[in-house]
């Protein structure tokens, strides 16, 4: 679905007669219709993926101008076009805390170094796509949300704290899932006190959990964050606060709304392109020199062999 979304952002590129053009004014209108395009064309890409490959009914619902982005992407997505105000709140909410939290991320860094080129904004944003598609970034929720599937055949009783502290350390021994030896979703290389968008987003998660009859998931949830900072600092040294991260919560989110996995990462990106478009504007505007690494080798010198010489 990410490649499917970046194969047409690529493809604007073709029908705009000033897709070249690096001026502020015109890179905001680009981005504007992007941001306004992008449930469309990843809800769309997904609407063809499901008819074509996996034999289901095709669904294109218009968009409709007097919804929001989250009434519009449920409206498009669900065959009835029906939810619940609670369902898209929620949506909403999730879109607003993942558009951006800083520069620092990878893909919004991506973003200025693409952009200090003076390449074109649909190149840019392409490339965007492609580091937000890695599941170190934008499929991490994806991760937890196959995580918590195990725990939940694992752990015969999910409010029993001693059944679910040992599951996260067989986790840390890489016992137990994809044993990489990770607690999906906890710990943040820059929140390490809290995470304020999983602070904001759990009462909301409570409320949809209450709404769709899965306190029990939203339980177990609440106890995972609890007890796996414990867990950690009992197995590994740790040198700053481990905290749940956003993506801890929004899976099951997705989950309770009935979102097709393949569509995590492109919601992901239709909140995202809103931060990339501002990092595109703050690079054009700042108009520096193109970004490159400096690179510094570690190997000792030595002196240089003929190939005849050296040693098979």
């Amino acid at each position: 679905m990410m490649n499917t979304l970046a194969r047409s952002v690529l493809t604007l590129y073709s029908y705009d007669d000033r897709a070249d053009d690096t001026s502020l004014p015109n890179v905001l209108r680009q981005c504007l219709q992007l941001i306004a395009l992008f449930p469309m064309l990843s809800i769309y890409g997904y609407q063809a993926y499901s008819h074509y490959h996996n034999g289901e009914s095709l669904y294109i619902h218009q968009p409709r101008p007097e919804l929001s982005n989250a009434e519009n992407i449920l409206h498009i997505l669900r065959p009835d076009s029906k939810y619940t105000p609670l369902e898209a709140k929620i949506l909403d909410i999730a879109l607003i805390l993942h558009m951006e939290h800083g520069g620092g991320n990878n893909s919004s860094f991506t973003t200025h170094v693409v952009t200090s080129s003076l390449t074109d904004t649909y190149s840019v944003i392409a490339a965007a796509i492609g580091s937000l598609k890695g599941p170190r970034h934008g499929g991490a929720n994806i991760k937890v949300v196959q995580m918590f599937e195990e725990m939940k055949r694992e752990v015969k009783d999910w409010s029993n704290e001693g059944q679910v502290a040992d599951y996260l350390t067989r986790l840390l021994h890489k016992d137990a899932f994809d044993h990489a030896g990770l607690i999906y979703g906890v710990g943040h290389a820059v929140y390490s006190k809290s995470d304020p968008r999983a602070v904001i987003f759990k009462s909301f998660v409570e409320k949809l959990s209450e709404e769709k009859g899965l306190h029990d998931e939203f339980a177990l949830y609440s106890l995972v964050e609890r007890l796996a900072p414990e867990t950690i600092s009992k197995e590994r040294p740790i040198y700053k606060g481990v905290n749940v991260n956003v993506d801890f919560y929004s899976g099951f989110v997705y989950n309770m709304l009935n979102l097709p996995m393949e569509l995590y990462t492109p919601i992901f990106a239709i909140a995202r392109i809103v931060g990339w478009s501002a990092h595109r504007m703050e690079e054009l505007a700042n108009n520096g020199k193109i970004i490159r690494p400096a690179y510094k080798t570690i190997c000792t010198e030595r002196d240089y062999i003929q190939i005849d010489k050296r040693d098979a």
